[in-house]
């Protein structure tokens, strides 16, 4: 299973996931070969902002990422990246998650991503996948209904039986053919789509933010995929005065939204996947109490508004040179290092905003770098910006029986991958995340022996 989204790359999360019987053990790392796109400029254009894939084929499931590219190039070398994944390793079923479609300029950009999507579908490296169902919330008019998220999926042609869940009908339906559903998907009964409502984050005057949940059944298992996008950090100021912030409630309070909203008594309930754009940050204070204990405070205040406009920390002796420099969009640390040192392991302490969810939520450990920001400039693949702390935004959650799936007993855990995609490569503000469980048929026979699935 393969999800993904267009903006500029974010997280990518690749995993085996669903698997028939007799599926073959293959893994997934990259999406389209670059043969098989026909790079141009992109004038400015925008996708999307982000992007998740999920790879389930053969045993695979892949995670957030993020394709904004206003650069040239941008875009198509993180596809090429993601795109010998699937050449690579053929996944069965694909499935992708977007957040910002149409990117920062959705109104001049979202054209774009019809025709993209149009000439995805019809390239030489899906040709051997006869059924997509492809959902863009393009319908940027609607500021009460529009998301801007995309969700996509692509079938193998060898895995004969996939079904998805009609949420109005309450009954699964045979995938047949390709369709493309954009603009308005508040009529499609195929899907879930909720917008946050915008007290949750009163902040921000027009919010995209929220979540689309699709069900799908392989043999005879059901599971759900969420597509979700968490509310981000306004001001590092602000986020910086309190432990926890006041974002890190913002977003658990969303998140809590949608925990019961897919596991409500409306339908029955399934294994889940999210993932996606979650803006998970580090604990500001904390984080930046650790990296600057031996330094000396100073607080700028405007002069119009005598509010603290930026906040300087500085060596006590070496000529007092300042270790870090912080305002409402400017995260100046002397040492980007420690953020890619051991991948920034010794930052993980400071991850706290999952914790909240232990009982509903679970994560396979991470072993990479922060996905966010990074450079947005080509040559700088490794680099990030000093907008705001590194921290680990784009993930792949899933629910305890879902992780049941991932991790049996009998699985290898050297076939189990929960990585990024390109560290050194340009891919956008976003490194893409994936997690690949690569143990065939085996590690997925909860999915037939209809433990814990649902008996269809």
């Amino acid at each position: 299973m393969q999800v993904g989204e267009w903006r500029r790359p974010k997280s990518l999360l690749l995993s085996r996931p669903l698997l028939p019987p007799g599926a073959h053990k293959s893994r997934v790392t990259d999406l389209w070969p670059a043969q098989h796109l026909k790079p141009r400029p992109m004038s400015g254009y925008e996708y999307c902002n982000s992007v998740q894939y999920g790879f389930s084929v053969r045993g695979h499931t892949s995670k957030q990422r993020d394709f904004l590219a206003p650069h040239t190039q941008t875009p198509f070398t993180a596809l090429s990246c993601d795109c010998r994944t699937v050449h690579t390793h053929k996944p069965h079923f694909v499935a992708l998650h977007c957040q910002e479609v149409g990117g920062k300029n959705y109104e001049e950009s979202m054209t774009h991503v019809d025709s993209f999507v149009k000439e995805l579908l019809s390239s030489d490296a899906m040709k051997e996948y006869n059924r997509a169902r492809v959902y863009l919330d393009e319908n940027y008019k609607s500021q009460e209904h529009f998301t801007a998220l995309g969700s996509c999926y692509f079938v193998h042609e060898s895995l004969k039986n996939i079904h998805q869940f009609d949420f109005k009908a309450k009954k699964f339906k045979k995938v047949v053919g390709k369709e493309i559903y954009s603009d308005t998907l508040e009529s499609t009964s195929m899907l879930e789509k909720e917008k946050f409502p915008q007290d949750y984050f009163p902040e921000c005057k027009w919010s995209r933010k929220g979540f689309i949940r699709t069900r799908w059944a392989l043999a005879d298992c059901a599971f759900d995929l969420v597509n979700i996008h968490l509310f981000h950090d306004a001001s590092n100021l602000v986020a910086w005065e309190n432990s926890p912030s006041v974002y890190s409630g913002t977003r658990q309070k969303a998140l809590g939204y949608v925990l019961d909203r897919i596991t409500d008594q409306r339908y029955d309930k399934v294994p889940y996947f999210l993932f996606g754009d979650f803006n998970f940050r580090l604990d500001s204070k904390q984080v930046i109490e650790s990296l600057c204990s031996t330094a000396t405070m100073q607080t700028v205040r405007a002069a119009d508004t005598n509010e603290v406009d930026k906040v300087i920390f500085r060596e006590s002796d070496n000529d007092r040179k300042v270790v870090l420099q912080l305002e409402k969009k400017l995260f100046n640390y002397i040492n980007q290092d420690v953020f890619r040192e051991n991948n920034g392991t010794l930052l993980l302490e400071f991850d706290k905003e999952l914790s909240v969810f232990k009982d509903r939520l679970c994560e396979l450990e991470i072993s990479f770098p922060p996905s966010y920001p990074y450079s947005e400039d080509c040559s700088q693949g490794k680099q990030y910006m000093n907008t705001r702390c590194p921290a680990w935004c784009d993930r792949i959650l899933m629910s305890t029986s879902a992780r049941d799936l991932v991790l049996k007993p009998e699985t290898d855990e050297k076939s189990i991958t929960y990585d990024n995609i390109g560290p050194n490569v340009c891919m956008g503000d976003h490194k893409p995340v994936f997690l690949d469980v690569g143990n065939g048929a085996k590690g997925w026979r909860g999915f037939h022996d209809k433990r814990p699935c649902e008996k269809l």
